[in-house]
């Protein structure tokens, strides 16, 4: 994994995305985070990085608060945070192994 993509950071933090637990590093945004689960897949997708395109955007909620709570972010410019709770993603986002075999969707997935 090359550490030259991520902010540094001495641990990961647990998150939920579409039902599944992964861990992710601390003290990044949460587009970073995907690439750090699905390399390929975020490297070569279509985003801008810096928040002009919306190709990014998920909605999420933090522990503690209901799915009916949830607020669209785009995950270029949102930190990751311990709990946070995705629930939907922009069919941009193609993540290995979490929602790459229904990428299309941008259905709650759980």
């Amino acid at each position: 994994m090359n550490s030259d993509l991520f902010h540094p950071y001495e641990k990961l933090v647990r998150i939920r995305v579409l039902g599944r637990d992964v861990e992710v590093p601390e003290k990044n945004s949460l587009l970073r985070c995907f690439q750090f689960l699905s390399m390929e897949t975020i490297s070569y997708g279509d985003f801008c990085w810096n928040g002009d395109c919306a190709n990014c955007q998920v909605w999420c909620s933090y522990a503690g608060e209901k799915v009916a709570d949830d607020k669209p972010v785009l995950a270029c410019r949102t930190e990751v945070r311990e709990g946070m709770v995705v629930t939907r993603l922009s069919g941009f986002i193609k993540l290995e192994g979490i929602n790459s075999e229904n990428s299309g969707s941008m259905a709650a997935k759980e």
